[in-house]
């Protein structure tokens, strides 16, 4: 399902336009993005910020698991003459992470900017969800973007500076409507992480944000989550996602990559350990 699907926003969208706008908000950065695949036609949250990004002058290092989605991702990028390279990559093994970071910055020359996008929910409260399930979610959502941060940290201490957007969820700020104890532990540690992780480094230059993304429509809802908490039925998940948003629409990966735009960018010279929500008012509901 594309993104002007049922669920998505309606009229002017942003970036609607198959090139988008060119700024160089990003001009000449070197940024690295992980899960910039996708897993199915659409806007997530990965593709998104690695074609914004890209739209916006940076060179970009995109990693995913899936080569396949990986590619579409780059091939885009490309052809809209931006610069992108790719690398298959599982992000939580430490060893294959810590490599990747320091051969990137080998061949570009430092890393500007790190966007720690993976992450992946399994349905299941405490009594429910198995203690596999439950490291596994952990080590998904939480230990990638700390293997990422613990490698990229010192690189950008060399290079004297540079911005880590980390990707949480409403779901660690609130609950949501469904019961993912692991997913939803695990992205509030993140945005803890994230502030950490700030004010540390604030004396070397690193700036070090979190984007909170609320129940958008991505390709994952039709691929994962609707089989898994509808029965198979996307327009029944989508029309229950929908009804908790303010805003009377769901945004889409788009929305996210602006986000984290603006937090890799010289405009947030002066933010630093704090969060965007970008969930069209759903956790500021007192119900």
């Amino acid at each position: 399902m594309t993104a002007d699907a049922p669920g998505a926003a309606p009229g002017p969208r942003p970036d609607s336009d198959a090139h988008g706008p060119r700024r160089g908000r990003l001009a000449d950065r070197i940024a690295v993005i992980s899960g910039a695949g996708s897993v199915g036609p659409g806007w997530g949250n990965g593709r998104a910020t690695a074609i914004v990004f890209a739209r916006e002058g940076a060179t970009v290092y995109l990693t995913d698991r899936d080569e396949d989605a990986l590619e579409v991702t780059a091939r885009q990028i490309r052809e809209e003459g931006g610069t992108a390279h790719t690398q298959v990559l599982d992000v939580t093994d430490p060893d294959g992470v810590q490599g990747y970071l320091e051969e990137t910055a080998r061949r570009a020359g430092r890393i500007d900017v790190l966007v720690n996008n993976v992450g992946g929910s399994r349905h299941g409260g405490v009594a429910e969800l198995s203690l596999e399930d439950w490291d596994s979610q952990l080590r998904t959502n939480l230990t990638t973007a700390f293997l990422a941060c613990r490698s990229v940290v010192p690189i950008m201490r060399r290079g004297g500076g540079g911005a880590i957007v980390n990707t949480a969820s409403a779901s660690g700020q609130r609950w949501t409507g469904a019961a993912q104890v692991g997913y939803a532990s695990a992205k509030a540690a993140v945005i803890q992480l994230s502030r950490v992780t700030a004010v540390q480094y604030a004396p070397d230059g690193i700036r070090v944000n979190t984007v909170v993304p609320g129940q958008l429509h991505t390709p994952m809802v039709e691929a994962r989550l609707a089989g898994q908490r509808a029965g198979g039925d996307v327009g029944k998940l989508l029309a229950q996602r929908q009804a908790r948003i303010p805003l009377g629409f769901m945004g889409d990966g788009r929305d996210t990559a602006y986000a984290a735009l603006f937090l890799a960018s010289d405009e947030a010279r002066f933010v630093t350990g704090t969060e965007i929500v970008v969930d069209g008012g759903m956790t500021a509901r007192c119900d």
